[in-house]
């Protein structure tokens, strides 16, 4: 695991270190050729620059976030912000569905939006894959 991820994850309570471990370990399985930093404070995972996933401690929660997860056809997921993102959060890493996961993870790969130059093109979205 990335140490400055392990570092992050080690500032948590105990419940939220463990759902937090849960997910890196769940995330490096999945996209074991991405960059995974510290990115805006929390843990992210990027292919070629391009954000796919990543989570967070909120105040009730940990959140999971894909960037381009409205475009996963997921239930489960829910839409965050005005743009393709979409999140699950937990209070318990027994909440934590692995298949689910995978899946989604499988999808983070399979479907993007070009996060990365969404800047560049003033807040347009681009489909990547």
């Amino acid at each position: 695991m990335n140490e400055e991820i392990k570092a992050y994850n080690d500032t948590q309570n105990k419940e939220d270190k463990e759902i937090c471990n849960l997910l890196a370990f769940e995330i490096n399985d999945a996209l074991n050729e991405a960059e995974s930093k510290i990115w805006h404070r929390h843990p992210v995972w990027f292919l070629d620059g391009n954000p796919i996933v990543g989570y967070s401690k909120l105040k009730d929660s940990v959140r999971l976030l894909f960037w381009s997860g409205q475009s996963f056809d997921e239930e489960k997921l829910q839409n965050e912000g005005s743009f393709k993102a979409a999140e699950m959060r937990y209070t318990s890493a027994s909440q934590i569905n692995k298949d689910d996961l995978k899946r989604w993870l499988k999808k983070g790969k399979e479907i993007q939006w070009d996060y990365k130059n969404i800047v560049k093109r003033k807040g347009v979205l681009l489909r990547l894959k």
